[in-house]
């Protein structure tokens, strides 16, 4: 089980970034391939700017090419942190919902980050994965606040929307964070290329690969 997996991959990490420069990456992290029709593909550079920051910064030995899975693969399991984005339409199949539930349960992370316009949609869908549980706005003490970075008020703002604060909502699975969701903050956009949003300060920029690196070393780390 993935579960079992966690650790040693975090062991593999420790050992290798110890002993020097590693000759190969310790595991990878994935875009999730969605069905539905809305644009799983966006922000083209912000996951290989995340693990770059991850493996400069946390000392980690993340493969720098993103990998790209699909809801009913085998190999969704194999990855101990999932990222998914988008701006619209979202679709679960019943197969899709129990291989995603599976590997949550046995251990896998999944951050859901709205790119804007994904609320309505990510909310029926993750039901099916979980019809017993609710998102939760987890509160700014929260350990996934307090990793490595501090963010004592909770989620940096990258982009607005609607005015809104952003919020951070998390599904709670026997007391295990299985899935976070970030909520009117734009995480994703903030870790893309410097200049891809010309409003957007290199301030701005860092605090959302630190935040990102908290989601990446709280997947990797808790129990």
């Amino acid at each position: 089980m993935l579960r079992y997996l966690l650790p040693v991959l975090l062991l593999l990490t420790l050992l290798t970034t110890a002993a020097g420069p590693p000759t190969a990456p310790s595991f990878r992290i994935a875009k999730l391939h969605y069905g539905g029709g809305g644009d799983w593909y966006a922000n083209k550079t912000s996951l290989p700017n995340l693990i770059r920051f991850c493996n400069q910064t946390l000392r980690t030995n993340i493969d720098p090419e993103e990998a790209t899975v699909e809801l009913d693969s085998p190999e969704l399991l194999t990855y101990p942190f999932v990222h998914m984005t988008g701006h619209g339409n979202v679709t679960f199949t019943d197969a899709e919902a129990r291989n995603l539930r599976r590997y949550l349960i046995g251990g896998g992370f999944l951050h859901i980050d709205d790119n804007y316009g994904l609320d309505k949609f990510i909310r029926p869908e993750m039901k099916k994965v979980f019809p017993e549980l609710e998102f939760v706005e987890l509160p700014f003490t929260h350990p996934v606040y307090h990793q490595k970075f501090q963010f004592p008020r909770g989620l940096p703002k990258v982009h607005e929307h609607d005015g809104k604060r952003p919020q951070g909502f998390g599904l709670l699975y026997k007391g295990r964070l299985v899935c976070f969701y970030s909520f009117e903050c734009d995480l994703g956009n903030g870790w893309e290329d410097l200049g891809t949003y010309p409003e957007d300060a290199p301030a701005t920029h860092d605090a959302a690969l630190k935040m990102g690196a908290n989601l990446v070393t709280y997947a990797l780390t808790q129990e």
